[in-house]
C-alpha cells in the first residue's frame, strides 16, 4: 500500500469518527431536552411571584398583573382586582410545560410557528414574563402545536413544542375579576326607577297584614297540654314574600300581572362585568337611576347610561362597605341584556294597549240578495192552459 493511499484512508476514518460523534451528540442532546421542564426552577418560586406581564406589538406591557399586599390587580384598569383563578392557571401551565421536541433555530422561520419578536406589530405570539424571587422567567408563546404550544425562551435561538398547551390573553379586560353584584330576587323589597326615556315608577311589596288574634281555646288536660308543648319545638316556616305592586300607573292603563312586575332573578343576581373604567370618563348626567332596597334595609343604587354600543353602570350601597369601596370612582360595562333587565321602562310593566283599528278598512259586504236599492225579482205567473 502506498503512503498516499494510507494517508487518505486515515483521513477518511477520522472524518467518519468525527461525523459519528457529531450526530451522536445531536441525538443525545435531543434526548436530554425531550421531556425536560420549560422552566425547571419556577415551581419552587410560585409563592414568591410578584408580577406577570404580557407583551404584544409594543414594548409597553399589554397586561400587567401584579401583587399589591394580599391582592392581585390589573395595572391597565386602574389596579382593579384581577381574576386570580386565571392567573393561577397560567402560572401552573408554565410550571408544568414540558418540551416535546426541538423546533427551528432559524430566525427567518420563527413566524411560521409564531415565536418571532413579539414587539413587532405583525407578530402573532405574545411574550410572557413572570417575576419571582429568583429573577425573571420569560417565554414567547406562539401558535398552537398538535400536542400543545410552540414556544421560544426569551434570549435563546432554539424553539420548542411543549405540552400542556399555554393559553395567554393579551387584553386587560379578560384579566378582571368579573363578579360585581349578587342580589337575590326574594330579598328585594322595592325597586324605584327614574329613567332617562320613561316616566318614573315604584315597584314594591305591600306590607304584610297583621296576624289575626287566635281565639281562646278550652283548657286541655295537663298531660295533653304537655304533649302539645313538647311537640311544638319547630317554628313554622316564614310566609312567602308578597307579590310586587306598581305605583305610577298612568290614567287609563292597568299594571301587568305579578309575574311580569317581579324583577327577573337574573336582573340583579350574579351580575358580572365586561370591562371597567374611571367613572369620570363616562357621562352619567343624563342617564337612568334605579335604587333597589333589600329586606335588611340595604339600598343599592345603580346609575346607567348607554354610550354608543356600550352599556355602563356605576354602583353605590348604603350598607355594603366592601361593594362601595370596590366600586368607588369606577364605571362598569355590562352586557346589554343585563342592562335592559335592570332599567326596564314603565311600558313593559303595563298591560299592552289594544291594537288600533284601521278606519280605512272596507265595510263588510252584504249578503247576496240583500244589496241596497235592489228589489227582489217578481215571481212569474204560470201560463193558463
Amino acid at each position: 500500500m502506498s503512503r498516499q493511499r494510507l494517508v487518505a484512508l486515515v483521513v477518511i476514518a477520522l472524518l467518519a469518527l468525527g461525523g459519528a460523534s457529531y450526530f451522536a451528540g445531536r441525538r443525545n442532546g435531543s434526548a436530554q431536552t425531550q421531556g425536560a421542564l420549560l422552566f425547571p426552577t419556577l415551581a419552587a418560586q410560585l409563592n414568591s411571584v410578584a408580577e406577570l406581564t404580557v407583551l404584544k406589538g409594543s414594548s409597553s406591557p399589554a397586561v400587567s398583573v401584579h401583587r399589591q399586599g394580599e391582592q392581585w390587580t390589573v395595572a391597565e384598569r386602574g389596579n382593579y382586582p384581577a381574576d386570580t383563578g386565571k392567573l393561577r392557571r397560567l402560572l401552573l401551565s408554565l410550571t408544568d410545560a414540558k418540551i416535546i421536541e426541538e423546533k427551528t433555530s432559524n430566525p427567518a422561520s420563527y413566524s411560521i410557528i409564531g415565536v418571532e419578536d413579539p414587539l413587532k406589530p405583525e407578530a402573532t405570539g405574545v411574550e410572557v414574563t413572570v417575576t419571582a424571587a429568583d429573577g425573571k422567567h420569560a417565554v414567547i408563546v406562539g401558535k398552537s402545536a398538535p400536542e400543545g404550544s410552540y414556544v421560544r425562551r426569551v434570549g435563546e435561538e432554539k424553539s420548542y413544542s411543549v405540552a400542556p398547551a399555554i393559553s395567554v390573553d393579551g387584553e386587560p379586560r379578560f384579566w378582571l375579576d368579573t363578579k360585581l353584584l349578587d342580589l337575590k330576587a326574594a330579598d328585594i323589597q322595592k325597586v324605584e326607577a327614574k329613567l332617562a326615556d320613561s316616566p318614573p315608577y315604584l315597584l314594591h311589596r305591600p306590607a304584610p297584614a297583621a296576624p289575626a288574634k287566635p281565639e281562646p281555646a278550652a283548657a286541655a288536660p295537663a298531660s295533653a297540654a304537655s304533649a302539645a308543648s313538647a311537640g311544638s319545638t319547630t317554628p313554622p316556616p316564614p310566609p312567602p314574600p308578597a307579590d310586587f305592586v306598581l305605583d305610577g300607573t298612568p290614567a287609563g292603563r292597568k299594571a301587568a300581572d305579578a309575574a311580569t312586575l317581579a324583577p327577573s332573578p337574573t336582573a340583579y343576581g350574579n351580575l358580572s362585568i365586561d370591562d371597567v373604567a374611571q367613572a369620570d370618563g363616562v357621562d352619567f348626567s343624563k342617564g337612568s337611576v334605579v335604587t333597589v332596597t333589600l329586606n335588611n334595609g340595604n339600598a343599592v343604587t345603580l346609575d346607567g347610561v348607554v354610550v354608543g354600543d356600550k352599556h355602563w353602570i356605576k354602583v353605590t350601597a348604603t350598607q355594603d362597605a366592601a361593594l362601595t369601596a370596590k366600586a368607588a370612582g369606577r364605571a362598569y360595562e355590562i352586557a346589554n341584556f343585563r342592562y335592559d333587565a335592570i332599567f326596564r321602562p314603565l311600558e313593559q310593566l303595563l298591560v299592552p294597549k289594544p291594537a288600533p283599528q284601521d278606519k280605512k278598512a272596507p265595510a263588510a259586504l252584504p249578503l247576496p240578495g240583500k244589496l241596497p236599492g235592489l228589489k227582489p225579482p217578481r215571481a212569474q205567473s204560470s201560463p193558463s192552459p
